[in-house]
């Protein structure tokens, strides 16, 4: 368990990364009781299937944004990758990302086993189970594949995704969090993340948007003439509903990431990120919705659930410093942008499906960025630093791997297959059978 308190210490010492807030605790100290390892094992493991509910929001939010042919495909896409993340993360990630880091770029290749032998034999010092902190990091790398899917649905083959999220999940995530979160050398510089704006959030963008470019935009979403053509999604009210469990979940994602529930001091920290991140969704909500109204003469609602989305990302970098008032702005901020770039990618003819990388690329980085203004430790020159490097690091492996895969197995399916959906193309199947064939144009 020594990876687990030089985990702490690293993050803790880096400024307001993931565990900054533990530094000063009674868990940290030499003796940890057993209450005390009772209540942060506990910490983890409801905070982490917290996080884990948030596979079902990304699953619903999806299949309510893309057209009705290719529901299951989506469906399916989130429930498969779920599944590889764990395995993923079990084989090489968790070891690449913490075991070894040592201020450098990534730990060992081996895969990960529990030891909790010490605490059996009365001692407690490792602070929590082995196995409820893997389980808590784990569910964080699924929340960074799913980032992708939604960006790229209704064009990209099945399993080649699936080959994609392989590499996410076992090489390019974890060495991003190592960097970070594993004392690796940005941890050194001060970087401040604490719960994955860039590290999750922004890896995940940089994924998705470099697939939106290399796999290309859907059939029909632009005209000869650069205009935008519309292609809504199915079923809003389910869009609606995945971003109610996203917003639930993301208690989970920020408070969790305090990364102990031992002591009062660790309570209070946890209640404080719970309210900035609920202030944040609904700031991010109700600048979306002005801005809107101002620039289309109307409310939409695909706006407003990617501004509670992006509200979230904006303030995962730093859920734990600002006041009230200071999360709702830097909510708000994160709303707006999405009102921002998602037309403006579509100008550029990057086909986003349900505006993933506005709402999570776009958004990371500005909560990232605005850590400074609410923690005195961070600096804007290291925060860009880490933005920089992540940015380029996650773009260059994602386009080496899409292009890799364009060349080979091929990364979209053909036009006669888009047309009929991904549904019966790639699945044989329909979402909703009961509504026929004629129901597949729309």
């Amino acid at each position: 368990m020594a990876r687990t308190a030089t985990r702490w210490a690293r993050a803790g010492a880096a400024a307001g990364g993931m565990a900054a807030a533990l530094t000063a605790t009674p868990t940290m100290a030499a003796e940890v009781t057993e209450t005390q390892y009772i209540f942060n094992t506990l910490s983890f493991l409801m905070h982490g299937f917290l996080v884990m509910w948030m596979a079902a929001g990304f699953a619903m939010l999806e299949s309510g944004l893309v057209r009705s042919k290719n529901t299951a495909a989506i469906c399916l896409k989130n429930v498969a990758l779920y599944s590889i993340a764990g395995l993923m993360y079990f084989l090489v990630g968790y070891n690449l990302m913490y075991d070894g880091v040592d201020g450098g770029f990534a730990g060992s290749l081996s895969w990960w086993s529990a030891d909790d032998s010490e605490a059996l034999k009365g001692n407690f010092e490792a602070g929590y189970a082995a196995q409820s902190d893997w389980f808590f990091q784990m569910v964080f790398v699924a929340t960074a594949a799913s980032i992708v899917s939604g960006a790229l649905a209704e064009r990209v083959k099945v399993w080649t995704f699936f080959v994609f999220v392989v590499f996410l999940t076992a090489i390019v995530y974890p060495i991003q969090g190592a960097w970070l979160w594993g004392g690796g050398w940005l941890a050194e510089m001060g970087f401040a993340d604490f719960a994955g704006s860039t590290i999750v959030h922004s890896t995940g963008g940089w994924a998705a948007l470099t697939g939106a470019v290399i796999v290309g935009a859907r059939k029909g979403k632009y005209d000869h003439a650069g205009r935008v053509l519309p292609l809504p999604g199915a079923n809003l009210p389910l869009a609606t509903l995945g971003t109610f469990i996203l917003w639930l979940g993301w208690f989970g994602f920020n408070g969790g990431s305090q990364l102990a529930l031992g002591t009062a001091t660790d309570a209070i920290a946890i209640a404080t990120v719970y309210v900035n991140t609920n202030m944040a969704a609904a700031g991010g909500v109700l600048a979306a919705m002005a801005a809107t109204q101002l620039i289309y003469k109307k409310a939409d609602l695909s706006f407003a659930l990617n501004g509670a989305i992006a509200g979230l990302v904006s303030i995962t970098a730093a859920p734990h410093t600002p006041s009230l008032g200071a999360a709702f702005g830097i909510g708000a901020v994160g709303g707006i942008l999405v009102v921002v770039f998602v037309p403006l990618f579509d100008r550029l003819r990057v086909d986003d499906v349900v505006g993933a990388v506005s709402a999570h690329l776009v958004a990371g980085i500005w909560g990232t960025m605005a850590v400074p203004f609410t923690n005195a430790e961070a600096s804007f020159s290291t925060q860009a630093v880490g933005v920089a490097a992540i940015g380029a690091s996650v773009a260059a492996a994602s386009a080496a791997l899409w292009l890799v895969l364009k060349h080979t197995i091929g990364v979209r399916v053909s036009e006669e297959e888009e047309e009929m959906g991904l549904d019966r193309a790639e699945l044989g199947m329909e979402a909703y059978p009961e509504f026929g064939r004629g129901s597949q144009m729309f």
